[in-house]
């Protein structure tokens, strides 16, 4: 992979567009990359990073999207990078575009646009560039297939971030992994360790169950048996051997005193149903004897109240007989009830409708009455015309108070809209003064929201700078503690060591046996043992000591790795936060933030204050409307006002003279209208009153000649002998009564059999049912002896099968068990076959890891002089896991020691000489990708002048295979060393870049 060229545009400290030619660059093989701090160095190497993979390195990812546009860009500039480079033979062009807001086109505020990606490959056939793809995923897989490497690759093995490389000197095994599997890409190893582990607990949590269920069974099959079984349930628990065998063995016993019991059962319950059915034969006969003598008592009693109730039975059928003659005289007295009612109704509503009459009228008759209606109809229809006269002037004095009501309507109309529009130019004018204030505000709110932004950051990182300063000292004293915890009992086993080794032959001679070789001098004979003395310390003792010792050591390892990781954070923090208080950077951040709220509560005022504008304009236009449409009322009012007037004085002569003496024409109306119906009702009702007084003398000869025929002297006697319905149906229905009782009585007096129980003794029915009720007792509880007996034969059947199965299941269970936890121990390092503890993901990482210290060593040598040599170990850390170590061999010395032991100069060009080897061996990794660009971010600042000319004749001999090497640093002296150089100049508006050659 080689870059030719790279524009930013808005991106980062870049305000404008910028241009970078790599090819210019490299020509001389090495080039620098240097600028003030914040200039915007890293950012260069950002866009790189960007165009490649649509996100940048390391802890600046979070700063996606918007945060990557530069905040000197014009508000109308797009962010873009635009990267030109050559990748497995093809030279392709990728430009990304982030998301960023920009001005609305119509309108005020800002809109946001999304991301957008383009692909080009040159072909050269053509000499013309061809586009591949504008989606971000397929550019994504394309970039990653060509280059090999994925995003965190690229930035550990192009950008070689020294510092990274640094802490993986001094790192432990663990962090060593983690950053090693993150380049070599070992997750799938992890995995299998991770499916074996589960696989391992899934197994033993099926094993645990199997015997649990057994267990259950078994308690199960207890509760079943009860007190029948004396044998007791083997106390055994999940896991004890022997546990299938005791627990069948005791289900079987179980079983078979329960099928003993059962046949037991089943004899009693045949004795128990037999004695049962005899009883219920006595007490059948028993309850049918007393049935037939309570019957005869019954019906004798019976025939005595029906003798006590003989003369009111006559009674009863000697007023039915009335009532049946009666029932032919009831239509004549139907017809002259009706008649008469209908008479008093004609009688009353004629003196009322006489009442209602003036005096004149009282002795008038039917004739008399109609003919006086006639009269007052006529003169009725003579005052039509004066109504219709009447209602007119009454509609005259509606109009001509609209009229004025309209008038003085219009006034108040014409005053208001004067008093309104003289004060709109003072209205109009606040409105405007209000929407320039909202917008001066919303201005300004937008400028503090650009300055609050990065005070906060700051604020946050001078907090978290004070709380890390007093973590430091904590964890500063708690690295002291550890250490001398551990010194001291690193002393305390070195001393009960040597106290054992003192008295070694005492235990040496406890072993010894007559006839036995010795195993120090091989004789078979002991004639004086040694013997142990008093505070003698035995083996157990002394590896007790050492496994305090080691926990100890375990301990301050991990108190000083806690107190690096501090350190770190702190420095990361204050290099933030500056030395500046935290009390004045939260001053600062308060008042921006008071400032900012104070412009958003004003700038949040701009709507309403448009829409008062908008509601004050419309105001005024209805105000002037309204004006002019008053004055043009009033203009046509008074023609209308006279006409009205004229018109009224005509109809009040002609009513005059119609009302006669009326208050008016309505009521000389109504008044007729009312003699007219009084007299027409009267004149009725009269005629009505004689044609009833008619028929009531007729009615009352029909009813006088029926009563003679069916026998009653008078009609009042025919009434009372007569019977309504309900009373008919209730003498009729106790005649009936009477004469069912008497025939029932007399059929139960002539029935043998009841004759013949009358003459036996009494029955005793209480003494056969108690009989009965002590069998039934019996069988019952029988019956329930048998049932229980039978469901604890199936039950115990049934749990004795399954425990049965269950055992045969576990077993193949348990068999994959062990073979599953065997595997899960080895590949975690926790067996004791894996004699080194080292994980399956460490086993392979230490394979990688051994060849990038080989590829290192080669250029660690150069920039040594030959002194040192990168080794990897695969020995055990105190009672950690193996497989991850790094020494470094000093040839001055001939020892082998650990790099974290290695001075700030030598960490640099050891790490350096480790990211070059990674670098290869990744490359090699990704199918052997050529990596022509490489960058080197500082660190160069720490070494003497040999150290650093031998570091740079090591990048400068990189160009034999024709690569390109660009270091990022302040040091002064490599801006005379080499020539090629790319220097970010800062500025108020923005950085820049400013190239120089190596010919220049």
């Amino acid at each position: 992979m080689r870059l030719h060229r790279l524009d930013i545009t808005a991106f980062g400290p870049f305000g404008g567009a910028q241009q970078v030619d790599f090819d210019e660059l490299s020509g001389a093989g090495l080039f620098l990359l240097h600028g003030p701090t914040g200039a915007g160095k890293t950012s260069v190497l950002d866009a790189v990073c960007y165009a490649l993979y649509g996100a940048v390195p390391g802890a600046r990812q979070s700063a996606q999207g918007l945060g990557l546009r530069s905040d000197h860009a014009a508000p109308s500039t797009r962010t873009e990078i635009r990267l030109e480079l050559t990748v497995a033979g093809r030279r392709l062009e990728v430009t990304r575009q982030p998301p960023w807001e920009r001005p609305k086109k119509r309108g005020t505020g800002t809109t946001t646009e999304k991301a957008q990606s383009w692909l080009r490959a040159y072909d050269s056939a053509a000499g013309a560039w061809k586009d591949l793809s504008r989606s971000h995923q397929e550019i994504g897989e394309e970039i990653t297939q060509l280059l090999g490497m994925s995003r965190e690759q690229f930035c550990q093995v192009v950008l070689l971030p020294q510092g990274d490389f640094a802490r993986f000197l001094r790192a432990d095994a663990e962090a060593r992994g983690k950053l090693l599997g993150r380049l070599f890409d070992t997750h799938r190893f992890a995995e299998v360790e991770k499916r074996l582990a589960e696989r391992r607990r899934t197994t033993e949590a099926e094993v645990r169950a199997g015997d649990a269920a057994l267990l259950a069974d078994a308690h199960r099959m207890h509760q079943e048996a009860g007190h029948t079984v004396e044998v007791p349930l083997p106390d055994l628990g999940p896991g004890d051997p022997g546990l299938a065998e005791s627990v069948l063995s005791w289900a079987a016993v179980a079983r078979s005193t329960a099928r003993e019991g059962l046949t037991i059962a089943r004899c009693a319950r045949g004795a128990a149903e037999s004695a049962q059915a005899a009883a219920d034969r006595v007490l059948d006969d028993v309850r049918e004897v007393d049935r037939l003598q309570r019957r005869f008592t019954e019906a004798r009693e019976r025939a005595a109240r029906l003798e006590e109730r003989a003369d009111g039975h006559r009674d009863a059928q000697t007023r039915m007989e009335r009532a049946r003659k009666a029932e032919a005289v009831a239509p004549a007295l139907d017809l002259r009830d009706s008649t008469e009612a209908e008479h008093r109704r004609a009688a009353g509503e004629e003196t009322r409708a006489r009442a209602a009459l003036p005096e004149t009228f009282a002795d008038a008759g039917a004739p008399g009455l109609a003919a006086a209606a006639r009269k007052a109809a006529e003169e009725l229809g003579g005052l039509e015309s004066a109504r219709r006269a009447e209602r007119r002037l009454a509609e005259l004095g509606t109009e001509r108070a609209s009229l004025d009501r309209q008038e003085r309507a219009d006034e108040d109309v014409l005053q208001d809209a004067e008093s309104w529009l003289a004060g709109w130019e003072d209205t109009r004018a606040g409105v405007e003064a209000r929407i320039e204030s909202a917008q001066e505000a919303a201005a300004r709110a937008e400028q503090l929201a650009v300055q609050r932004e990065p005070a906060l950051k700051r604020l946050g990182a001078a907090r978290l700078r004070d709380e890390l300063a007093q973590d430091t000292e904590d964890a500063h004293a708690r690295s002291l503690a550890a250490r001398e915890h551990a010194t001291a009992a690193h002393a305390h086993w070195l001393e009960l060591k040597e106290q054992r080794l003192q008295g070694i032959a005492a235990e040496l001679a406890a072993g010894l046996v007559d006839g036995e070789s010795c195993a120090v001098c091989g004789a078979t004979e002991h004639p004086a043992p040694a013997r142990k003395i008093a505070g003698h310390v035995d083996r157990e003792t002394e590896e007790g000591a050492l496994a305090a010792y080691r926990r100890a050591d375990e301990q301050r390892t991990e108190a000083e790795g806690r107190l690096g990781v501090v350190r770190e954070a702190l420095a990361a923090a204050t290099a933030e936060a500056h030395d500046t208080p935290t009390s004045q950077l939260a001053e600062q951040a308060e008042e921006l933030e008071r400032l900012h709220a104070e412009a958003r509560t004003l700038a949040s005022g701009l709507h309403a204050a448009r829409e008062a504008r908008e509601r004050a304009e419309r105001e005024h236009e209805r105000r002037l409307t309204a004006q002019q449409e008053a004055a043009r009322r009033v203009a046509s009012r008074a023609s209308l006002r006279d006409a009205l007037d004229r018109e009224k004085a005509s109809l009040e002569g002609e009513l005059e003279q119609a009302r006669g003496a009326a208050g008016s024409v309505s009521e000389r109306a109504a008044q007729l209208e009312r003699r007219a119906a009084l007299l027409t009702e009267a004149a009725d009702r009269v005629r009505v009153a004689e044609d009833t007084a008619q028929r009531l003398k007729e009615a009352d000869a029909r009813l006088a000649d029926a009563a003679f025929r069916a026998g009653f002297e008078t009609p009042r006697a025919a009434a009372a002998a007569l019977l309504d319905d309900v009373a008919h149906r209730d003498l009729q229905r106790k005649l009936d009564a009477w004469q069912l009782e008497e025939s029932a009585v007399r059929a139960v007096l002539a029935e043998a059999d009841t004759t013949d129980a009358a003459r036996r003794p009494p029955a005793d029915l209480w003494a056969a049912e108690q009989t009965a009720e002590s069998a039934a007792r019996r069988l019952r509880g029988a019956a329930s002896a048998q049932d229980a007996a039978a469901r604890r034969c199936a039950e115990l059947d049934a749990l004795s099968h399954r425990a049965t199965a269950g055992v045969h299941r576990l077993a193949p269970l348990r068999e994959e068990y062990d073979r599953v936890a065997r595997l899960a121990g080895l590949a975690a390092g926790t067996s004791a076959d894996n004699e080194r503890r080292m994980r399956l993901e460490s086993y392979v990482l230490a394979a990688r890891l051994e060849q990038v210290a080989s590829a290192a060593t080669v250029r660690l040598q150069r920039m040594s002089s030959g002194r040192y040599t990168l080794v990897h170990s695969a020995d055990r850390a105190g009672r950690g896991r193996s497989g991850l170590g790094l020494h470094v061999v000093d040839a001055w010395t001939g020892r082998e020691r650990d790099t974290a032991t290695l001075s700030g100069g030598e960490t640099f060009f050891a790490s350096l000489a480790l990211a070059l080897g990674l670098a290869d061996v990744v490359t090699d990794e990704a199918g052997g990708v050529r990596l022509d660009t490489l960058f080197i971010d500082e660190g160069f600042g720490s070494l003497d002048d040999q150290t650093l000319d031998e570091v740079l004749d090591v990048l400068d001999s990189l160009r034999e295979r024709d690569r390109s090497v660009g270091i990022v640093s302040h040091v002064a002296d490599l801006r005379r060393r080499i020539h090629a150089q790319l220097e970010v100049v800062k500025g108020r508006t923005g950085s820049v870049v400013r190239q120089r050659g190596a010919q220049e």
